[in-house]
């Protein structure tokens, strides 16, 4: 497969992204990397790390999308940009999936754009889809791109959501769950009330009703469903946690002598753990709802996050989630026509 990388996207680019990309495709068998971009910047990446040219190609892309932009910029004034270069070069079939560290907000804008062609037809909004680092993936949708969504798009988001986990994270049948505040079926917003009853009369799915936010990291579904809005908190709270857990464990354990003989036996276990709360694990956010496999990547990314953003790419193409999604989604309007 050949995968688009934008460069130019991100906290640390190019060279974090440039160095991701090439352990990536060293981890990987039979993949090539386009990378859009300042192409000097670029090779001067390449050149640092000792990067090969081999199975690389660089598309010279003069700007880049700054985070603080409107993200309407992709379709006007930064159409020569790195973000908006890879995208049309997937939209006119030069790559197979698309990776980018870059703004939120306009890779949302273009990939639901008619100008770019990504998106599926019949999905309403593209989601984004974050896999929680917990004892066994859960699937969080939407995590940040829709802040108002209707009960019949949280019900795309359902099918999608299911086809991700059983294609992607290998669940056989996903248990689908609404985020809610109770979990009697009148709790809620409208939102919520009428997007539970639309998927409680769902027959394809294997709905489990309504979730809290406590019982999210036990492991009680497999496909979170949720707005945007709710959704990037639980997101961002849990990536906190994350980093709390991991410092005052480093500090309990390094701040007297029984700690550090205790930590001596743990030592493996303690890496583990923290490996596996770490966003690093997964790399980036499908954007779920698409005709190719599109990750977004933390803006913060370096370039361990970026070699497993890359190793998710790859393992959406090869499932082939994207045609499960349209296949599930053309099976639900003929079945409602």
């Amino acid at each position: 497969m050949k995968l688009i990388v934008d460069a130019m996207g991100g906290d640390h680019a190019p060279e974090e992204i440039v160095r991701g990309a090439f352990l990536g495709m060293k981890k990987a068998e039979d993949i090539q990397i386009l990378f859009t971009g300042d192409e000097k910047a670029i090779r001067a990446a390449m050149k640092k790390y000792d990067i090969p040219e081999d199975g690389i190609e660089i598309v010279h892309a003069p700007t880049k999308i700054e985070m603080e932009e409107d993200p309407l910029c992709i379709l006007k004034s930064k159409k020569d940009s790195s973000m908006a270069m890879g995208l049309a070069l997937l939209r006119d079939g030069k790559g197979d999936a698309f990776l980018s560290a870059g703004s939120t907000g306009a890779l949302i804008v273009g990939a639901s754009s008619r100008v770019y062609k990504v998106k599926l037809p019949g999905i309403r909004r593209v989601g984004i889809g974050a896999v929680l680092p917990l004892s066994c993936p859960v699937l969080l949708l939407d995590s940040g791109a829709n802040i108002e969504i209707s009960p019949e798009e949280m019900l795309q988001f359902a099918y999608m959501g299911k086809a991700y986990a059983k294609g992607v994270l290998g669940v056989k049948d996903p248990r689908v769950a609404l985020v809610n505040n109770g979990a009697e079926e009148c709790k809620g917003t409208e939102l919520y009330v009428q997007s539970h009853k639309l998927l409680k009369e769902t027959e394809n799915l294997r709905f489990v009703g309504n979730i809290e936010g406590r019982d999210i990291p036990l492991g009680e579904a497999d496909v979170i469903l949720c707005d945007g809005f709710v959704g990037n908190v639980i997101l961002k709270l849990s990536e906190g946690f994350g980093k709390f857990i991991s410092k005052e464990l480093k500090k309990m354990l390094g701040g007297t002598l029984r700690g550090k003989i205790a930590a001596l036996f743990i030592y493996s276990d303690l890496k583990k753990f923290k490996s596996r709360l770490s966003y690093e694990r997964y790399g980036g956010a499908p954007l779920l709802g698409t005709r190719y496999p599109i990750i977004k990547a933390h803006g913060s990314s370096k370039a361990s996050a970026i070699r497993s953003a890359v190793l998710q790419a790859k393992k959406c193409y090869e499932s082939g989630v994207c045609d499960m999604i349209a296949r599930d989604m053309e099976q639900k309007e003929k079945g409602e026509a």
